[in-house]
């Protein structure tokens, strides 16, 4: 039986672990996300409570952590918002349903938490079945106005967002010191750095942007 719940400190070497199994490779040969959960959970941005364990017959197998992130409108309102990642399931694991079950509890906590919006930046294909969409819908967009492919909106509450231009600013806590990361990497047991053809695919989706209505417009218009 899986059992979720808030990770303690006996957990971390395990999340750490099982992040570093789940993301060596996917992006870039080796991997940063076990590096960024080990800062994260000092950092004044990361919530507590809303991070979470997958556990299967005594072993932790899964994790997801949050940490705050914001969004300014036009008139230069500010609205704290959630992040999630790194979201974790161990390979021998995957594609059975626990990582599912691990963010539906996250959702449903962060909403008796009373947060209303969750922004991230992942693979629509993993996160669409979840009630992510993309951020043109929402009128999401980074500074510069770009629309990223990869950067998906969730409203915990219909029409916190309606209405108005937002542009995301996640915590700085998500920019990782990468020699930083390597240098911890390197003081694990090995694993082998390697090619995969998902990081191809993270390069080309995270450098892809959803076009905007009225550029696409004058676009055609040109």
């Amino acid at each position: 039986m899986l059992t979720i719940r808030n990770e303690n400190r006996a957990d971390r070497q395990a999340v750490e672990a099982v992040t570093r199994r789940a993301f060596y490779n996917m992006y870039a040969p080796g991997c940063t996300e076990h590096y960024l959960v080990r800062v994260m959970r000092d950092h004044p941005d990361f919530i507590p409570e809303l991070d979470f364990v997958a556990e299967l017959d005594g072993q932790v197998i899964g994790n997801v952590m949050y940490t705050k992130a914001t969004l300014t409108d036009q008139a230069g309102a500010v609205k704290d918002i959630l992040t999630f990642g790194p979201v974790s399931v161990a390979p021998e694991h995957q594609r059975k349903g626990y990582g599912k079950q691990l963010l539906e509890r996250s959702f449903r906590r962060a909403e008796e938490l009373g947060w209303d919006v969750i922004v991230i930046f992942g693979s629509p294909a993993n996160y669409v079945s979840r009630g992510f969409k993309s951020c043109r819908k929402f009128n999401v967009c980074l500074e510069g106005g770009r629309f990223p492919s990869a950067m998906l909106v969730k409203e915990l509450r219909e029409g916190a967002l309606a209405g108005r231009k937002w542009t995301y600013r996640d915590s700085p806590v998500m920019s990782v010191d990468e020699e930083a990361a390597r240098r911890y990497d390197d003081t694990l047991e090995p694993m082998t750095r390697e090619y995969r053809p998902s990081q191809e695919e993270f390069y080309i989706m995270s450098r892809s942007s959803v076009e905007d209505a009225a550029q696409s417009k004058e676009t055609d218009a040109g």
